[in-house]
């Protein structure tokens, strides 16, 4: 005789739906805050990011970087051991159907200085680049002029841009595949012309713990919809092989963006960062150039009194 077991009903239908404590959320939001808070004062103060009497204006895009970094900052002017002033500044590059009215609105109801710079890069971008390519690289040259000529024509002594550690990683492997060169995106830096230092405060932070503090504040993100839509960006390629590889091994990032600070010029292979010729030298003779190896030419033998 078989035995017809009953079906088991399907769980959602009698699961009791489940409610997080709101205590244990506020917890774990408040921890959060502070690991980003010492992050961020970490990588100032490695890097001397700010200093006494520094002007610092904070590039706000209205994505989920830069305003995790403005509200990080202004939680840290409150208790830092220098005296800072900050101005939120954003550049209104206009686009179609991008919200003015949101950052004004925000930025008024923090309390925070800010301005708003109106240039019209949208048009330039669109025009001179052909339909199908990507403007990443000339609407990044242009936002950048705008944003230096500002703070040079407003005493800005240091300006904050929101890349976070998983940026400075992605900039290294960009390189690395498909410019053949060993260099990143600096936490610090001084700009080409000397004029400006450009500082990026969310250099330790990963960018899920960003993700997860946008969500917790509600900030009101603005999606960029000029590069940020396109595909098949070299970014994006790489971005994919990084979340592959934090899935298949976690933690395979931050080991890697601790080995961007921990550089072993002798054991690479760049002669202009380590004195390779001067290596196990046993004469005081010049040594033969580049030339002389590779013109193959026999070199003079001296028989002495044969």
């Amino acid at each position: 005789m078989s035995i017809v077991l009953p079906l088991a009903e399907p769980a959602s239908r009698h699961a009791t739906p489940s409610v997080r404590d709101p205590r244990s959320t506020a917890r774990e939001a408040g921890k959060l805050a502070k690991r980003l808070r010492h992050q961020v004062g970490k990588a100032i103060a490695d890097f001397g990011m700010i200093e006494d009497g520094d002007r610092v204006m904070v590039c706000l895009s209205g994505g989920k970087d830069s305003y995790t970094m403005l509200d990080i900052l202004l939680q840290l002017q409150k208790k830092a051991p220098v005296s800072f002033s900050i101005v939120a500044v954003n550049l209104d590059q206009k686009q179609p159907g991008f919200p003015e009215h949101v950052l004004p609105d925000y930025l008024r109801a923090l309390g925070v200085e800010f301005h708003i710079i109106e240039q019209d890069t949208y048009s330039v971008v669109s025009r001179v680049i052909p339909e199908g390519k990507t403007m990443c690289s000339l609407c990044s040259r242009l936002r950048r002029g705008a944003l230096y000529t500002w703070a040079a024509d407003n005493g800005i002594t240091r300006i904050a841009l929101g890349h976070h550690r998983d940026d400075l990683v992605a900039t290294f492997f960009l390189n690395l595949f498909f410019h053949a060169k060993l260099s990143g995106m600096p936490p610090k830096l001084l700009s080409d012309d000397g004029r400006h230092v450009v500082i990026r405060p969310l250099a330790y932070v990963r960018e899920d713990d960003i993700a997860a503090y946008a969500e917790a504040k509600a900030f009101p993100i603005i999606p960029c919809n000029l590069c940020g839509s396109q595909e098949n960006l070299q970014r994006k390629q790489v971005g994919l092989m990084m979340r592959q590889w934090e899935r298949d091994s976690p933690g395979r990032i931050e080991t890697i963006a601790r080995a961007l600070g921990d550089i072993r010029p002798s054991q690479l292979s760049d002669p202009k960062l380590f004195d390779f010729l001067s290596l196990g030298r046993h004469g005081a003779g010049a040594l033969p150039d580049a030339h002389a190896w590779l013109a193959g030419e026999p070199r003079a033998v001296d028989h002495g009194d044969d």
